[in-house]
């Protein structure tokens, strides 16, 4: 993770809807920071969530599961050198596990898996639906620091993914860190195994309908 200048977080840009007291965002174009954003709220839950899913039609955005320490590796990370990056921890590797397991329980149709090329993402890509098609897009900007043009980067490298509708009956997995989605969405995932469900207009924009953590998935039909 690394810090996004102040200027950028004040210039979030997504228009925040409400329907019965609850928000969801529609992504317009604009960048964020860490805390940008106010306190997600879920529009789908449960049984209607899982309903959904089942359906296809969605983007499932996944931060990477746990690592073992968090900091900031984006200047010192070598890709295709996985000792040069933060790893996923035993938890984070569980995390994956116990994700894929539940997707399988369920029934969530599941296409095409991206990751970016951070050996963390594509593993919990792995662990998690055994497939997954790295994506330079999905890296951050290699800095500590981000500037404007940086922030515009990653929001450009990821939001083909974000607003493309899926394949008919088939759900689209990212998975990828939390700088880039905060750059694009204006919310910063929070935590480590986290997923926000999308929903592409087929105009360019998205609903952000959902977010669901690591345990979380396998009590959705409860």
């Amino acid at each position: 993770m690394a810090a996004v200048p102040e200027a950028a977080s004040k210039t979030v840009t997504p228009t925040l809807l409400t329907s019965s007291g609850v928000s969801s965002w529609i992504a317009q174009g604009g960048e964020g920071g860490e805390g940008a954003a106010p306190a997600f709220q879920n529009k789908l839950t449960g049984t209607a969530l899982l309903n959904a899913l089942r359906q296809g039609g969605y983007i499932i955005f996944f931060r990477h599961g746990q690592t073992e320490i968090d900091y900031a590796d984006q200047i010192t990370a070598k890709m295709g050198y996985c000792n040069t990056q933060r790893m996923l921890s035993e938890v984070g590797w569980q995390q994956a596990r116990t994700i894929g397991k539940a997707f399988q329980s369920l029934k969530i149709p599941v296409g095409q898996v991206y990751s970016s090329e951070y050996c963390r993402a594509w593993q919990t890509a792995d662990l998690a639906f055994g497939t997954y098609q790295k994506r330079p897009g999905l890296n951050f900007a290699p800095a500590e620091e981000y500037t404007e043009a940086q922030i515009q980067e990653m929001r450009r490298g990821i939001m083909p993914l974000l607003t493309a509708v899926p394949p008919a009956k088939t759900n689209t997995i990212i998975v990828g860190h939390d700088d880039v989605f905060d750059a694009a969405t204006g919310i910063y995932p929070e935590p480590q195994g986290a997923a926000y469900i999308l929903k592409p207009s087929g105009n360019g924009s998205f609903e952000i309908l959902a977010r669901v953590l690591p345990d979380e998935w396998a009590k959705l039909g409860q």
